[in-house]
């Protein structure tokens, strides 16, 4: 199929489609409701996206897409200390607003783990917060190819809201970042021997 004739129309349906997915997740997703949500047809949808597995793919990337911006822009290294950049992504990520974005995570993930072959592409998710938090956190890291200091922030905030989603308990979730931010403070967790000693 050729390219859209008009991509800023495909522009405007991506971001209304996120939103869409965002409030109602995927479950049972059809092109024929969510094209009467859009105002559009499913014709339309099928012209601009090619298949509805490529239209999914693209509301993902646009998902996840906002949440990495919004990070890279707020809490850049020199904005604050690594403990209060914990804090405000783990403030922002898990406040209650976010609930859509954090079930829509989750519910990909479990998902794919079911049908891999519907995510031929998941892999981008971490790799693009990993990028994400590897700035973040730079001056943290361990070289300028360090990976485990974003591997581990990513695992702490994941298995945190997987937590929160599932119990609801959020003042244990909270402590529990408040541990590790004052782990930060006292110079680790994430600092390894070699971190910030020029060898």
């Amino acid at each position: 199929m050729g390219r859209p004739a008009d991509p800023g129309r495909r522009k405007r349906t991506l971001a209304r489609a996120a939103d869409y997915v965002l409030a109602n997740g995927l479950a049972g997703l059809s092109l024929r409701p969510l094209a009467a949500a859009l105002g559009t047809s499913p014709r339309m949808l099928l012209y601009d996206f090619g298949s509805k597995q490529e239209l999914v793919a693209a509301v993902l990337a646009e998902a996840r897409r906002r949440g990495a911006a919004r990070v890279a822009e707020e809490l850049l290294p020199g904005t604050a200390t690594p403990e209060e950049r914990l804090r405000g992504i783990w403030a922002w990520i898990s406040a209650p607003e976010r609930a859509p974005y954090v079930r829509l995570f989750f519910e990909v993930h479990a998902d794919a783990i079911a049908h891999p072959e519907n995510y031929g592409e998941l892999g981008d998710v971490v790799a693009e917060w990993c990028d994400t938090l590897g700035v973040t956190f730079r001056d943290l890291a361990d070289g300028p190819a360090d990976t485990v200091t974003p591997t581990m922030v990513m695992a702490l905030v994941r298995g945190l809201l997987l937590d929160l989603a599932v119990t609801g308990d959020r003042e244990r979730a909270d402590r529990a970042v408040e541990r590790f931010a004052a782990l930060l403070a006292a110079g680790g967790p994430l600092t390894s021997p070699s971190a910030g000693s020029g060898t």
